[in-house]
């Protein structure tokens, strides 16, 4: 009668959650963990650093790349890696003033929140390392584990100064069955609308097999060919004028950094690029808001990026002038909202 009494006892015991949600510490910066226990895998943000996601650990191994020892050492000398955001505006722009509403507007690089290429071209906004993110939602249940944190781009002067639109930001990083969604409002909150030219410059990793071995598949239909400034001639080619098939290809002998439109997308709207070394397989789904992205895989280097857009690169300019008829805006008091999915398999 005991033993029936214990194993009644234990089969009406709840079972463990598999999600969790918890703010934590690590080297003295404040992290977000977000837990999948049932999958083996926890996602780690750092709101003081850009929010950027900086791990996905699932069964130990980091998916993403992030080449610090410490989060200390990555607040000490931060600079993008993980799962960054780029904004006002992704990638370059062909000179220092850009273009929205039929208007001109220059950049005061005497603020020094601008940074330059090596062409001296404007690169990635100035919001990438951002302190000024604040955690405002932190939850567990049945269905996931979520982090939401808000950027007001209004309360900095320099910014305001800079990007003259007042605007806030919101990220939510969601976990559920493994996978992880990243997920971005954008609220209009000026008189005009707002031009949108945001992404993000999300680095992978494969463990299991040098970069020479790793298969790539593009979910995309279209290249917008660049000059030595790595800016958008403003002619398109098929990819597969590039390689013959972008769907599955070896990085072997490759180096990318190329600018993709024409995603094709399944019949849920997603656009599907992955990487897979012998086992491992990363795949990154792109949702419809994101149209336009980029792939980064410099040589020599153990990482790859796959990079969601809203729009290619020096969108802003290119619109003006005609030549892209793409940019997304954002009316006023509106919001635009989109999403990105990263699936990792085989860890």
């Amino acid at each position: 009668m005991v033993k029936i009494a214990v194993l009644s006892l234990l089969f009406s015991m709840p079972a463990a959650p598999q999600y969790h949600a918890r703010r934590t510490t690590r080297d003295g910066v404040e992290v977000i963990r977000l837990e999948d226990q049932r999958h083996r895998t926890v996602v780690s943000v750092a709101p003081s650093i850009g929010n950027i996601a900086f791990e996905m650990l699932v069964n130990g191994h980091n998916v993403l790349w992030f080449p610090y020892p410490s989060v200390s050492a990555f607040r000490d000398q931060p600079r993008i890696c993980g799962i960054p955001l780029l904004a006002p505006w992704a990638d370059r722009l062909d000179e220092t003033a850009f273009y929205a509403n039929g208007k001109r507007y220059r950049l005061n690089l005497e603020l020094g929140n601008i940074r330059l290429d090596n062409a001296g071209h404007p690169i990635h906004g100035f919001l990438s390392l951002t302190s000024g993110w604040q955690v405002i939602r932190l939850e567990a249940d049945g269905k996931g584990a979520r982090a939401t944190s808000r950027l007001d781009v209004t309360v900095r002067p320099e910014w305001m100064a800079q990007f003259p639109f007042a605007h806030t930001i919101e990220m939510t990083h969601s976990l559920k069955d493994g996978v992880l969604e990243v997920s971005t409002q954008v609220e209009n909150r000026s008189a005009e609308p707002m031009p949108l030219s945001i992404g993000y410059h999300s680095f992978y990793q494969i463990t299991d097999a040098s970069r020479d071995d790793w298969m790539v598949g593009l979910g995309a239909a279209r290249e917008w060919p660049v000059d030595k400034d790595l800016l958008p001639t403003g002619e398109t080619r098929p990819l597969h004028d590039l390689i013959a098939d972008p769907a599955n290809f070896s990085l072997r002998g490759r180096a990318f950094d190329n600018v993709l439109a024409g995603l094709i997308r399944d019949s849920s709207g997603q656009a599907k690029f992955w990487v897979k070394g012998k086992q491992q397989k990363i795949e990154v789904l792109f949702g419809p808001g994101f149209i336009a992205g980029e792939i980064w895989a410099p040589p020599r280097r153990e990482f790859l990026c796959f990079e969601p857009m809203a729009g290619i690169n020096n969108a802003l300019n290119l619109a003006h002038r005609g030549i892209y008829k793409e940019l997304q805006s954002i009316p006023p008091g509106q919001s635009w909202q989109a999403s990105f999915w990263i699936h990792p398999s085989g860890f």
